[in-house]
């Protein structure tokens, strides 16, 4: 009964962002409980490249997640082509830092596209599709900075503080139709994304003494989390934002 919970065969999950990362991380870990993958992305040789080393079944949706109708097409297009996406992973971000009075506004139009907009454009296209069938899991990567900030990446923390709020406002929508929408939050991971913060002496030891568990995330770490949220053992959780941060958002 246990494992049978967590099992995830028969089931497709679309992961955006997955060429690497934490997406490719999550896409490996879904794969493993018995998910067929779908591999979102722009860049087709990242992507190929992602799918063998994942194997199996794995399909690849190539498309631009900032752009609504873009998305919406190639998801219907998808539904009536090749099957059902039960699972949705929302992971497509980026990162941007300045001061905030030297912020350029075009990086800050990025940022809300790219982490923002995209949650709205590919889970409205898959949610239709989920509430038709009375049924779906949708996962949202906020982050700690959906609950506090850092220096140089202001819009950074409002984009993924809106993350966390539109999150709850899926559930608040979608729950009555069969589907659970919830987060989850990572802390400071090991990624291509922060391979600069990684190489820096400096900020590697104030993350070491900030963290409770005194170390860096390991992206395979936020494989069961994803589980969960994406498996029949999650069917009364709704909204949630789980942090996955080795303690740093509840340690001053």
């Amino acid at each position: 009964m246990g494992h049978a919970l967590f099992d995830l065969t028969g089931r497709r999950a679309l992961i955006t962002g997955s060429s690497q990362g934490i997406g490719l991380a999550l896409a490996k870990g879904l794969a493993e409980a018995g998910a067929e993958i779908v591999l979102n992305g722009r860049d087709i040789g990242k992507l190929e490249a992602a799918a063998q080393d994942i194997g199996g079944d794995t399909r690849i949706l190539a498309f631009d997640v900032t752009d609504h109708a873009v998305a919406r097409a190639a998801i219907d297009r998808f539904e009536a082509d090749i099957g059902a996406i039960d699972i949705l992973v929302n992971n497509a971000g980026m990162q941007h830092r300045a001061p905030l009075e030297d912020f350029p506004a075009e990086a800050f139009e990025k940022l809300l596209a790219t982490n923002i907009s995209s949650v709205f454009n590919v889970g409205q296209a898959v949610g239709r599709h989920m509430i038709a069938r009375k049924r779906g899991k949708i996962i949202n990567i906020a982050s700690v900075q959906t609950r506090a900030a850092r220096p140089t990446i202001a819009p950074y923390t409002a984009t993924k503080g809106a993350v966390g709020n539109l999150t709850m406002g899926m559930a608040t929508d979608w729950a009555r139709h069969g589907l659970q929408c919830n987060a989850i939050a990572p802390g400071y991971f090991e990624t291509p994304l922060n391979a600069a913060l990684v190489a820096d002496p400096a900020f590697t030891g104030w993350l070491e003494k900030r963290t409770p568990a005194g170390r860096w995330g390991k992206v395979e770490e936020l494989v069961g989390a994803c589980i969960f949220l994406a498996s029949d053992a999650s069917s009364f959780v709704n909204g949630h934002i789980l942090y996955v941060d080795g303690g740093m958002t509840i340690s001053l």
